[in-house]
């Protein structure tokens, strides 16, 4: 191919089995399974084995992996020693970035580094992809309260990973409605097809780089606000609204001045995103079985959605995963840039999946280019440059 095409649009880098996206119809399926499926009646645990393995797990499968990822829940005291040293200021996600780098120098399973042929051995793979899974949930807990000035909270083994992050952020056990929105939220997160920070994990993955460089280089490419940021600029871009009778006068601004509306548009679905739609139904459970409200944020994203949607819609443009996760993540209380960080956890299970997939047939990643430079030329000594 000789035609460039901005962002590889459309132009497949991989064949894959792990995830697939109907755009025009707006489905989404991790292993041939709907996602609406998965999100009601499975856990983020059962489907990491399900994105890893390729099959729904037996249920001694799934109790086997769920007590190896609990027993490795817990990180050496050296990364705390570590985060300590970080600025306080620092962005979360530079911190996860750095602390998943640094897992992989304080436990073993480098060999690869050193010994191509195990990067592909199935026990390593297996026995590195529970390290990385098991303990980024306490990186970001951790992060929490050390930038805050104190120790972190310990993580309970008896607590499945939703459970358990949301223990690790607040030190008790969460209401269960709030667990299962966090779990929903892991599971629709967990993976989608060949986005950004996939194919940098392909890529990493295909030169034999150590799992933990591999994961390092997707978290940094998640962190931009065009892949995982963005559900942090929906928050402030409907705290800068304010209230619903706000919106139309704030969208025409926006449209006017062309200005992005976060939250809306997706490179692939042209209809609403399916994740969408189920953080919005999580979202009003909220306060009907909690005998509350609508949060303030949660109506104003609603009179966004439809005044955005009737006037961009005709171009495909709806809203997407990004516009209801973070408002959900403010209810249960986690701070605005902790979102792409849980965001990260949740799409370790995808990359790795991936990962797996890459090593399965591996040939390093080398793609072409289209030279626009200078044609030949002649070196011109300095004493006769003019």
């Amino acid at each position: 191919m000789s035609e460039y095409l901005p962002g590889l649009e459309g132009v497949p880098a991989t064949q894959s089995n792990i995830s697939d996206v109907d755009g025009e119809r707006g489905i989404l399926s991790y292993r041939g399974y709907p996602i609406e499926d998965l999100a009601e009646r499975s856990t983020f645990e059962e489907t990491t084995l399900l994105l890893l393995d390729g099959e729904l797990p037996t249920a001694r499968r799934l109790e086997e992996f769920t007590q190896e990822l609990r027993q490795n829940y817990r990180v050496k005291y050296n990364i705390r020693t570590l985060m300590t040293a970080l600025p306080s200021t620092g962005s979360p996600m530079e911190m996860l970035q750095a602390g998943v780098s640094a897992l992989g120098m304080f436990y073993p399973g480098n060999e690869c580094l050193t010994d191509s042929d195990s990067c592909t051995d199935r026990d390593y793979v297996d026995n590195m992809t529970v390290k990385i899974i098991a303990r980024m949930p306490a990186l970001v807990a951790m992060w929490e309260h050390i930038r805050n000035g104190y120790d972190p909270i310990p993580p309970r083994p008896d607590l499945p990973i939703a459970d358990n992050l949301l223990y690790m952020f607040y030190g008790e056990e969460p209401d269960p409605l709030l667990a299962k929105i966090m779990d929903t939220c892991l599971i629709l997160h967990a993976e989608h097809t060949t986005n950004a920070s996939t194919f940098a994990t392909l890529v990493t993955a295909s030169t034999l780089a150590s799992p933990y460089a591999v994961i390092s280089g997707a978290i940094g490419t998640l962190s931009g606000p065009l892949h995982g940021g963005a559900n942090e600029r929906v928050v402030e871009m409907l705290r800068e609204i304010g209230r619903p009778e706000n919106v139309k006068t704030w969208l025409d601004k926006q449209l006017d001045r062309k200005q992005k509306i976060w939250g809306f548009g997706h490179r692939v679905y042209k209809v609403k995103d399916p994740r969408a739609k189920i953080l919005q139904k999580l979202m009003e459970r909220l306060p009907a079985e909690r005998g509350g409200q609508l949060s303030p944020l949660f109506e104003t994203a609603i009179a966004l959605e439809e005044a955005a949607t009737e006037r961009l819609g005709h171009k495909g443009i709806y809203a997407n995963v990004d516009f209801y996760s973070g408002i959900l993540y403010m209810e249960l209380g986690i701070p605005i840039d902790q979102f792409t960080p849980l965001f990260a956890v949740s799409r370790s299970a995808g990359w790795l999946a991936h990962w797996h997939e890459q090593l399965s047939d591996n040939r390093i990643f080398r793609p072409t280019q289209v030279y626009v430079g200078e044609p030949l030329r002649r070196y011109v000594p300095l004493k006769e440059r003019s």
